[in-house]
């Protein structure tokens, strides 16, 4: 039988990169050719951060690039949350994807070139691939890059609009106490959750917000591929997951991906599947090195996140208020209005009184090998955003979390994280130092958290050991991406 090939193409942005890239190592690492695509930008940028070794492929796995669609003038205009990329990448990027299709069979003609494509991989947000497949006669998987519950919500966005749920009423309906006082109680296999914790892309009032639409579409859109990939693992969303196998017709659900990989599920090639667009800063692990077990906090508000100068501020001084260690990452274009220079830019608008205030116990760091960071042992508590990947690595690492949710999806996974899961305190959304110091000594010291932290991370490495659910569904995806070849 000929060797099955996958081309797998993941939405441009880190927190979609690398799940995929995740999970192309997996697919590799069982006998699958794979073709990973990155856009331009992001292949340049990747390149420049870790060299041109990461994005240089091996035997059975290629990186190729398409153009994202954006100018470099919109690129430089571009919002705090990439919506304009959403919108250059669903309009523009279609065309090349299937020309790179064309391009890749074509060279399967040679004796040394790839096999013929057989499927496409795609994740959340990137559904144009699908109507490009369906063009080409390739069967589908789709990678759902946030959570099991934050693809349900999503999916019951078009239901709260014909409720008259969204869009809001009027302005004053986004800080009178109406997003968490409305309670939705109807959403299969899920608890009753507030309307604000459903998605930030509810808090408008415009019926034709681009953001309410586009991820309204792209969770349906979901439904239309052969399979749902999800990067969870059974125990941990099992009521919800329920719920969506009655409206799927086939979940692999194979998370941790990280913990996968750790497990010796993939194809060998280490760094936790890793493609960081920022320089990692590999220093923060020596210090890390020189702590007590369980005593560092480590905050970090992901790749999207974007604060103004005061709330910087207000987290630097509750950081400071503990007493204790701490790891922040400061990447370069977190702070609004720091010009979008490097990180020692943002981090002179901290007052010389905080860093004389934390001299001996303070880390800042540009980037970091966030596995890693999360998995040492010294690291006892996580200061997030709550986006999913970071939520996932923290329950796969056993640390507890204290969580600000800003956008999409981070709602969902904080309300599971804290009111589902018990591993999690939520801080207010106006940051107040006050709040951040006794949130991070709460979880710090709660023993409750602790437990429950270490019985998810027992959880997700039995999930992932041969036999457990994760380990068996990914053996079942391989299967079927095989199956590819002989209907081919």
């Amino acid at each position: 039988m000929a060797r099955p090939h996958a081309v797998v193409v993941p939405y441009p942005g880190s927190g979609n990169i690398n799940p995929a890239l995740q999970l192309a190592k997996l697919l590799h690492g069982h006998g699958v050719y794979v073709t990973f695509v990155s856009t331009e930008h992001n292949h340049r940028r990747a390149a420049a951060a870790q060299g041109a070794a990461a994005v240089r492929g091996r035997d059975g796995f290629r990186f190729e690039t398409i153009p994202d669609g954006l100018q470099e003038a919109d690129r430089d205009a571009a919002d705090d949350y990439d919506l304009g990329l959403s919108v250059a990448t669903s309009r523009r990027c279609a065309a090349p994807l299937r020309e790179l299709v064309v391009r890749l069979n074509n060279a399967a003609d040679g004796a040394s070139g790839p096999p013929p494509v057989t499927c496409m991989v795609f994740t959340a947000l990137m559904s144009f691939a699908l109507e490009v497949a369906r063009e080409m006669g390739l069967p589908t998987m789709v990678l759902w890059g946030c959570s099991a519950p934050s693809l349900m919500t999503h999916m019951r966005i078009r239901e709260l609009r014909e409720r008259g749920y969204v869009p809001l009423k009027d302005e004053s309906m986004l800080t009178n106490g109406h997003l968490a006082e409305t309670i939705i109680d109807w959403i299969p296999g899920m608890p009753p959750i507030s309307l604000g914790d459903i998605s930030s892309f509810v808090r408008t009032t415009d019926p034709d917000d681009f953001g309410l639409r586009f991820n309204e579409t792209e969770a349906h859109n979901c439904a239309k591929a052969g399979a749902l990939v999800l990067n969870t693992f059974d125990d941990l969303d099992a009521d919800v997951l329920d719920a969506l196998r009655a409206e799927f017709p086939r979940i692999f659900t194979v998370g941790p991906l990280g913990t996968l990989l750790d497990a010796g599920a993939g194809d060998g090639d280490g760094g936790a599947g890793a493609l960081s667009l920022w320089k990692r800063d590999t220093e923060c692990l020596a210090w890390l090195g020189a702590r007590e077990p369980g005593s560092v906090v480590y905050v970090n508000f992901g790749s999207l996140t974007v604060l103004t100068p005061e709330q910087l501020v207000e987290f630097a001084w509750g950081l400071a208020a503990t007493g204790r260690p701490f790891l922040w990452v400061i990447r370069e274009n977190l702070v609004r209005g720091g010009g979008g220079g490097a990180a020692p830019a943002a981090a002179m608008m901290l007052p010389e009184e905080f860093f004389a205030a934390t001299e001996g116990r303070r880390c800042l760091a540009s980037w970091c090998p966030q596995e890693q960071v999360l998995r040492h042992r010294a690291v006892g508590c996580f200061v997030t955003h709550s986006g999913w990947n970071s939520t996932c690595e923290s329950v796969a690492a056993g640390v507890p979390m204290v969580c600000w949710p800003v956008f999409a999806d981070q709602y969902t996974n904080c309300k599971y994280a804290c009111e589902v899961w018990g591993v999690g305190a939520r801080l207010d959304e106006e940051v107040r130092r006050e709040q951040v110091a006794g949130h991070v000594e709460r979880v710090m010291e709660s023993e409750g958290m602790r437990r429950a932290a270490a019985r998810w991370k027992a959880k997700a490495e039995e999930a992932a050991r041969h036999g457990g659910s994760s380990h068996d569904n990914l053996q079942r995806m391989v299967k079927a991406i095989k199956s590819f070849v002989s209907e081919a």
